[in-house]
């Protein structure tokens, strides 16, 4: 029997997105203004997006909150989603309102 190879969809999202380039590592970093800002110089570079620069960071942001899921720490979770309200500053967007 031969072994097949299987891979995720979102890993092939990640390594053959069409979206942005981003830095190796990049959210594992602990500061969410490096994040947001990493992210955005990103989005603004590229030639390759299909929407705004503001939408297609938050997009990556988001994409890699929800494909991490459960695996993200508290502390981790927390640091991406400080840098979801820095990327809306960096892009002089209004902040998430809270209910």
């Amino acid at each position: 029997m031969t072994q097949r190879k299987t891979q995720k969809w979102s890993q092939t999202v990640t390594e053959h997105s069409d979206a942005l380039d981003i830095e190796q590592g990049l959210f594992a970093q602990k500061n969410p203004k490096r994040i947001a800002a990493a992210l955005k110089q990103s989005a603004e570079h590229s030639q390759r997006r299909k929407s705004s620069p503001f939408r297609s960071a938050m997009s990556m942001l988001n994409f890699y909150i929800n494909r991490a899921g459960e695996t993200l720490s508290a502390s981790q979770r927390h640091r991406l989603e400080a840098a979801k309200d820095e990327l809306r500053a960096q892009f002089h967007r209004p902040a998430r309102k809270t209910h």
